[in-house]
């Protein structure tokens, strides 16, 4: 059939991204191939395939070439003069499984890499793959399902291989200041004589990821090759895994689980550890904070939780701890990508830091280092505060900055946060009994982070603290005014921080 030919063309790259792959087609060309706008092609140069979608013109470009854009360039690696092939592309047969998959049927390995491989290489658009992530809110993925899902996703990617054994640790988030505990946490575990290069993803419903958080400090996207050698020098990186291409499909789910503000837990599950297994980790430590207003909310859901990061990882060959953690109220006393930065490097200078951050990056770190052997179980904790304590944290932690292109000497206070500003002050004396955390997500995410690196929330008290009236509460920090109205509106329909003095209630 004529339309499902393959035709080449002269190719050009454009600087434009409409957050995914086009290629632009004179009407022409369209007609004879059969093609009508949004309809799905595969681009062919070499051994490289991407899929796009049609975007049909009269005048922007002549018959016999085509306009593609900024990431297709990229990824087919296309320069001047080059001649790609253009291919229809019909109904894919990885259609019928994400079908299967809508009516809660299970799928198969195949099946799943089928989709996974397609997803990959961009036959897919947001809708199909929004349905695929939305599917498992309603049908769970089964055990069998979900280890498909982890394999395919590692085997459409790259891998990186280390000589030594390899750890990491990694939360699930979904409580704010969450992002800089591995700040903490990293830097003490490569003192402790363990390869960790961790890599992260950026913020999916959080104010700030680590990746945000680090790349305040220092460069976070690397090739494999640049990963490799900072890991041998260092012992650590902090990364993003966005570069890396490990496991390609996460980055493409990120996108639109961001979007569309859900986190499906066995697609987390997936993403989590798809993203070790390409990294070649064989110890995890996975974090999962429990609170009313966090991802997980009670210790029930947390054991159904863990279950699948443990029978996932023994299919896979990986020894695992999960620790469940406090997750009541935010980590420490910031939320957004500078001012969780700021809060970590004044601890790890000071060596002594907010509560639950610095407890918590010890106990983290520590159950790392007793999977390792070197310690006995019980005894990390007490192993990684140490190390903390002495300073041996800080200075690795400058060492991995300098390492990714920051300055290791950097200090807190020159660090740039949002220049608009409004504080939130006591109402009434009394005592600080509950921190909202969705509504201090919410409040940091509508003043702009993480993508405006200097916005998020200082709260000046956590839970337990007495306060009189009039005593600052929680400074909102935007680089926007209007974004900082936009947080000021949320703050006052929500209340992010309950203060109770003793009366609580006069009748009638």
């Amino acid at each position: 059939m004529a339309h499902l030919e393959t035709r080449h063309f002269n190719v050009e790259a454009i600087d434009f991204d409409m957050g995914r792959n086009i290629v632009i087609i004179n009407e022409k060309d369209a007609k004879e191939l059969g093609l009508g706008p949004n309809n799905r092609v595969r681009l062919i140069k070499g051994d490289r395939i991407r899929g796009a979608f049609t975007a049909i013109t009269k005048t922007m470009v002549p018959s016999g070439k085509i306009l593609v854009s900024r990431d297709v360039a990229h990824e087919l690696r296309i320069g001047k003069e080059d001649i790609i092939g253009l291919k229809p592309v019909p109904v894919p047969p990885s259609f019928h499984a994400l079908q299967k998959r809508l009516h809660g049927q299970r799928l198969s390995q195949d099946e799943m890499f089928m989709w996974i491989k397609d997803v990959v290489e961009g036959i897919y658009g947001e809708t199909e793959i929004a349905a695929f992530l939305v599917s498992q809110l309603y049908y769970e993925l089964s055990e069998d399902e979900l280890n498909a899902l982890i394999r395919a996703m590692v085997e459409t990617g790259s891998r990186i291989e280390f000589e030594d054994t390899v750890y990491d640790e990694h939360s699930i988030g979904g409580v704010p200041g969450n992002s800089k505990v591995a700040l903490l946490a990293v830097p003490t575990i490569a003192a402790a004589g363990l390869l960790i290069p961790k890599t992260s993803s950026r913020a999916i419903t959080s104010p700030a990821g680590t990746a945000d958080t680090m790349e305040v400090l220092a460069r976070v996207d690397f090739s494999p090759e640049e990963l490799k050698e900072i890991a041998r020098k260092i012992r650590a990186t902090l990364a993003w895994g966005g570069k890396l291409n490990l496991a390609p499909a996460d980055d493409i789910f990120v996108n639109i689980e961001r979007k569309l503000s859900i986190d499906p837990w066995h697609q987390m599950v997936a993403s989590i550890l798809a993203k070790k297994v390409a990294m070649g980790v064989d110890n995890l430590v996975i974090d999962i904070p429990v609170g009313r207003k966090a991802k997980v909310k009670d210790m029930k859901a947390a054991d159904q939780l863990a279950g699948p990061f443990i029978r996932q990882a023994a299919r896979l060959g990986m020894g695992i701890r999960v620790a469940i953690t406090y997750g009541g109220q935010p980590i420490g006393r910031t939320a957004g990508p500078a001012l969780e930065a700021m809060e970590a490097l004044k601890a790890l200078i000071e060596r002594r830091g907010s509560k639950s951050l610095v407890e918590k990056a010890m106990s983290i770190a520590g159950l790392v280092i007793e999977l390792s052997g070197k310690v006995p179980p019980g005894h990390g904790t007490e192993v990684a505060r140490n190390i903390f304590e002495k300073g041996l944290s800080y200075e690795k932690f400058k060492q991995i900055v300098e390492a990714q292109g920051g300055d290791p000497n950097v200090k807190p206070d020159d660090i740039p946060i949002g220049s608009h500003t409004y504080t939130i002050e006591a109402p009434i004396e009394g005592a600080v009994t509950h921190i909202d955390n969705a509504a201090i997500t919410a409040i940091a995410r509508a003043a702009g982070a993480p993508f405006d690196k200097g916005a998020g929330v200082y709260l000046h008290f956590k839970v337990g603290y007495r306060v009189n009236r009039g005593d600052p509460l929680m400074t909102i920090y935007s680089s926007s005014a209007i974004r900082l109205q936009e947080a000021l509106n949320i703050a006052s329909r929500y209340s992010p921080i309950l203060v109770e003095g003793m009366l609580i209630k006069i009748l009638p």
